[in-house]
C-alpha cells in the first residue's frame, strides 16, 4: 500500500499510540509533511479515523497562529493492529512514547514483526525501556530519546502544547542526524547528545520530583514543597539518584530547555536558598497538571511507573552497593496503593505517618 506524497526528507514514521506525545510528535510531523501511520488500540481507532487529530499549538510563536490546527483524517493513517499498519511500509523510524508499564506487553507483539520494524526512537519516560527494546528486537533498532516539552492531552488525538522546551536525541546510530533533522523541520526542537544514558537519566531526574509523595499524600506539588520537611525528603530522595548516577559516571546533563545542571546543584544548597527553585521546576514542568504518578494512582489501573523510575534507582544503587531508603520506600509504598493493597486513605493527607514510615527504615 502507498500513502500520498513525501516529505522532502522522505521519511515515513510509524507512531505507537495516539496519546499526548504520540499525537504532538506525529501530528508535527503530518503538518511538516511526512507520511505517518499511527498504530492504536481499535477502540479509539474509528473515532480518530472519523475527526482526525487537533493540535493547539499557539503558544509556539514560531508557527505565527491563533487557531489549532487540525490533521484531516484522509491525510493519515490509524491501524488497529501492527500488522495492518506494516502494509504501509517500508518505515524509516517508529515513535515509541508508551507508558514504562506497558512497554513489556508491547514488545512481545512486536517480536513476531522485528524484521519489519524500523529503529524506535523511544521518549518514554524512565532509563530501563530502551534496554528493553534492544533486548526484544536487537540493538539496531532502539535510539535512546526523551521529551521535555510539556504537552496536555484533551482527549483522543487531541492536545495542547503547554510549553514548548524541545526534544533530545542520542547520537551515533545511523539514524541520528536524520531523525534530528526531521524532527527539526517540524518545529520540535530537536538537540542530539553524545552519551545517551546521562540524557535519559538527567530526564528521569526531573520527572522524579513531588511525583510520588504527592501521589502517596494526595497534595499537589506546592502542597508538598510547603511542608518543611517533606521538602527535606524531596531532596534527600534526588540526593540518592545523583548518588546513584555519579556510581555509574553518568555527568548529569542539561536538556532543551530543562537546567537539569542547576536542579542537582541545588540540591547542595541550603534549603531555603533551593526551595524557590525546585518548587518552581516541581510545577512548572507539568504544565501545571497533578504529577503523573497521582494521575495514574487514581486512575485505577492497578499500575504506576514509580516502579521503572525511583525502582530503577533502587535497583541501580543494590548493584553498585549505593543506598537509597528515601526511593525504596516511596516506591514500595505507591506500589501497594497502586495494586490496592492498602486503600488510599492511608497515607491522603498525612506527611507525617509517611515521613515516620521513612525515619524508620534509615
Amino acid at each position: 500500500m502507498s500513502l500520498p506524497s513525501s516529505h522532502p526528507l522522505e521519511m515515513k514514521f510509524l507512531v505507537f499510540g495516539a496519546g499526548a506525545i504520540g499525537t504532538y510528535i506525529g501530528g508535527s510531523l503530518v503538518l511538516a509533511g511526512y507520511q505517518v501511520v499511527f498504530v492504536e488500540q481499535p477502540k479509539m481507532v474509528e473515532e480518530l479515523r472519523s475527526k482526525g487529530l487537533r493540535l493547539d499549538l499557539t503558544v509556539d510563536n514560531r508557527r505565527k497562529t491563533k487557531d489549532s490546527f487540525v490533521v484531516d483524517p484522509r491525510s493519515i493513517v490509524i491501524e488497529p493492529s501492527l500488522e495492518e499498519a506494516l502494509n504501509y511500509g517500508p518505515f524509516d523510524a517508529a515513535i515509541f512514547a508508551l507508558k514504562s508499564f506497558d512497554t513489556a506487553a508491547a514488545l512481545e507483539g512486536m517480536k513476531p514483526f522485528s524484521a519489519k520494524l524500523p529503529p524506535l526512537l523511544c521518549l518514554s519516560n524512565g532509563v530501563e525501556n530502551e534496554p528493553m527494546i534492544a533486548a526484544a528486537l536487537g540493538n539496531d533498532k532502539v535510539i535512546y530519546g526523551t521529551v521535555t516539552t510539556a504537552i496536555g492531552r484533551r482527549g483522543p488525538g487531541d492536545i495542547v502544547l503547554e510549553r514548548l522546551r524541545g526534544v533530545g536525541v542520542a547520537a551515533g546510530h545511523p539514524l541520528s542526524e536524520r531523525l534530528a533533522a526531521a524532527l527539526n523541520s517540524a518545529f520540535l526542537k530537536c538537540h542530539l547528545y553524545p552519551h545517551a544514558s546521562g540524557m535519559k537519566w538527567s530526564k528521569m531526574l526531573t520527572n522524579l520530583i513531588s511525583n510520588p509523595t504527592s501521589a502517596i499524600l494526595n497534595m499537589t506539588a506546592a502542597q508538598v514543597f510547603a511542608d518543611k520537611r517533606l521538602y527535606k525528603l524531596e531532596i534527600a530522595m534526588l540526593k540518592e539518584c545523583l548518588a546513584v548516577m555519579r556510581a555509574m559516571n553518568l555527568v548529569v546533563t542539561d536538556l532543551p530547555g530543562t537546567p537539569v545542571r542547576a536542579l542537582a546543584f541545588a540540591t547542595k544548597m541550603p534549603l531555603w536558598l533551593s526551595k524557590p527553585f525546585l518548587s518552581k521546576a516541581a510545577g512548572s514542568g507539568r504544565g501545571g497538571k497533578m504529577p503523573s504518578f497521582h494521575i495514574d494512582l487514581y486512575s485505577g489501573r492497578g499500575l504506576s511507573e514509580v516502579e521503572y523510575l525511583h525502582g530503577a534507582v533502587v535497583r541501580e544503587g543494590k548493584a553498585r552497593g549505593i543506598p537509597t531508603p528515601v526511593n525504596q520506600i516511596l516506591t514500595e509504598t505507591l506500589m501497594a496503593l497502586a495494586k490496592k493493597e492498602i486503600p488510599l486513605e492511608e497515607f491522603a493527607g498525612k506527611p507525617e505517618k509517611l515521613l515516620v514510615k521513612i525515619e524508620s527504615r534509615k
